[in-house]
């Protein structure tokens, strides 16, 4: 209710005009958070690159490089965003962040890239990644459904072990033509023609994690102060603006690959990425911050959107094994339309 001002001035109650002070909290957060998207973008993309060229230093197979380095190391964001969430004890942010960025990774990265080129879909991706990413994606969906303890982060964290050793043994006795094209196209896209630097590559790597920590810890502060300023839910902070940030490694790379016409490497990195996110990520939650989950909107809405959209880039690849430009068009106004039902 107003209250006309007396004659001497204006009454405590009239309203002043817009509270300094009250944004500046805001402001702040705003800063961190373009300063953790700029190191996450850089940073990140330096660390998958050095680890992988150290990778070939250390004769691992290009396959196994593009399934494994370069898929999980692009989810290094997810890990250390939500590894420090959970030690915050922002467990609904830290979960946010795994949903939005599997959500995001198979409808707005995917899109992008199949806007640039078509994507083909290799035989080896859909009998060997596809089936694990599914897997460790329906498992983590329901170990998040009461919240994550560290009983079941142990367990995400053995299923990704086994996972791993399966993309291993099946590099060795796997020769197909879809394999060695994209072996070749791993080596095109690291530019590994000459023998790296070890040394060289090996300080890229260092200062690359580096970086992607400072990133992680500017972002995770500047989430959670907007959240606490607006009076927004940490899981959908986590759903949506900390998930497409730590996901822009992921988008970087993916255009990269379609630009350089590298079609193959794409899926298998977004697919390792998810498998990354729904057991690495999901397991060192529940190691570092185990706690349960008050918003049912997280577990239950944004979970089902996480399947559903997995569901979709699922049946999508197994049909027509590519990825064409209306697919991609579908894809980007999938992601459109679930961001605003999220909120």
């Amino acid at each position: 209710m107003w209250h006309d001002a007396p004659i001497g001035g204006p009454s405590p109650m009239a309203p002043r005009g817009p509270d300094r002070t009250a944004c500046r909290p805001v402001l702040l957060d705003l800063v961190l958070i373009a300063i953790g998207l700029g190191l996450l973008t850089y940073a990140a993309d330096q660390f998958v690159m050095g680890a992988a060229r150290l990778a070939v230093v250390l004769s691992v197979a290009p396959v196994v490089i593009g399934a494994v380095v370069v898929g999980f190391g692009t989810s290094a964001p997810e890990l250390l965003v939500s590894a420090l969430a959970a030690g915050r004890g922002d467990v609904e942010l830290s979960v946010g962040n795994v949903v939005g960025s599997n959500s995001a990774n198979l409808t707005l990265i995917l899109g992008v890239a199949a806007l640039i080129t078509v994507i083909r879909i290799d035989a080896g991706i859909l009998k060997r990644e596809l089936p694990l990413t599914a897997a460790g994606t329906v498992v983590f969906a329901y170990a998040v459904q009461d919240g994550i303890t560290t009983a079941e982060g142990v367990v995400l964290l053995a299923l990704l072990a086994v996972a791993l050793l399966v993309i291993i043994r099946a590099d060795r006795t796997d020769d197909a033509p879809g394999e060695q094209e994209l072996a070749a196209e791993v080596v095109e896209f690291l530019d590994a023609d000459e023998p790296p630097a070890p040394g060289r590559e090996a300080l890229r790597t260092l200062l690359g994690l580096l970086g992607t920590l400072a990133g992680a810890q500017a972002m995770v502060t500047g989430a959670t102060g907007v959240a606490d300023e607006l009076g927004l839910a940490e899981g959908f902070i986590g759903l949506t603006l900390v998930a497409v940030g730590t996901s822009l490694p992921e988008l970087v790379t993916s255009v990269a690959a379609a630009r350089k016409g590298e079609d193959e490497l794409i899926v298998g990195n977004l697919l390792g990425s998810n498998l990354f996110n729904s057991l690495a990520v999901g397991g060192v939650i529940g190691l570092v911050g185990p706690g349960t989950i008050d918003d049912p909107d997280l577990t239950g809405f944004a979970v089902g959107i996480m399947l559903a959209v997995l569901a979709l880039a699922a049946f999508a690849m197994i049909t027509s094994n590519r990825v064409v430009r209306w697919e991609a068009i579908a894809l980007l106004a999938l992601y459109a339309v679930t961001v605003p039902m999220l909120a």
